[in-house]
């Protein structure tokens, strides 16, 4: 998808994952870090993560990494606005290839896996940036229920494309990860999520009718619209493990 269509899909949502912000501060809370956490948020987006949390570690700084320009500007302009724009450095670069200066206390990659080819990959390469006492939070999409045609065609993928969530926790254990929490986003958060991705990219559409870019926008959010009701509601599911090495 277009990278500028991408940032209006999230501008009423700027959690790019179905996780309100009640559940973020949860998160937060339960990965405990000292309030001088050097934080590293990987797929960071327009930074709401990152900067939910130095809100929670009042002496830490956050690194954010992502290729997306349209969402560091927000990313950026939303740490002016709250005053933590010196406690969040943004780079505009691949998560892969991203050299940190040490190791963090707290690494994010929530709903970014693919950039780092998926959930087992995650755990590896984001991981590599923990301390050894740090915490690894990822968020991750599985099977609530075994997936019917229509979601996978929805979706673009195949069942093995995705496990349950007990097999996600094996994967974790495998890669020497343990879970000391977690949130399983429920309907109400998917469906705030889909409705603010869709909605916002329908609103700009029709606000800007004489855009080059409005009829690719309204129509993107006809066919995600479609493919979410029609196909992966109630089907993908969404956690968010807090994760630490055994």
């Amino acid at each position: 998808m277009d990278r500028r269509l991408s940032s209006i899909a999230h501008s009423h949502h700027p959690i790019a994952a179905p996780v309100l912000g009640v559940n973020v501060n949860r998160l937060l809370r339960r990965a405990g870090r000292q309030p001088a956490a050097r934080i590293l948020d990987l797929g960071c987006g327009e930074g709401a993560w990152a900067l939910q949390a130095l809100a929670h570690y009042p002496d830490g700084h956050a690194d954010g990494v992502d290729t997306n320009p349209y969402a560091l500007e927000r990313a950026a302009t939303a740490a002016a606005e709250r005053g933590l724009a010196d406690r969040l450095t943004l780079h505009e670069r691949d998560a892969r290839s991203y050299v940190p200066d040490g190791d963090y206390d707290l690494v994010l990659c929530v709903g970014s896996t693919h950039a780092f080819g998926g959930f087992t990959e995650t755990l590896t390469l984001a991981g590599r940036h923990v301390h050894p006492d740090g915490v690894l939070l990822v968020g991750e999409g599985f099977w609530e229920v075994p997936p019917p045609p229509g979601a996978l065609a929805a979706l673009g993928a195949k069942a093995e494309d995705y496990t349950d969530l007990a097999g996600l926790t094996d994967i974790a254990g495998q890669a020497g990860w343990e879970p000391v929490y977690a949130h399983i986003s429920d309907t109400a958060e998917w469906d705030d999520y889909e409705w603010s991705w869709t909605g916002s990219l329908t609103e700009w559409a029709l606000d800007n009718p004489g855009h080059p870019d409005a009829a690719a926008a309204l129509a993107l959010a006809r066919e995600h619209r479609e493919q979410w009701l029609r196909g992966y509601r109630k089907v993908l599911g969404f956690v968010t493990l807090v994760l630490r090495r055994h």
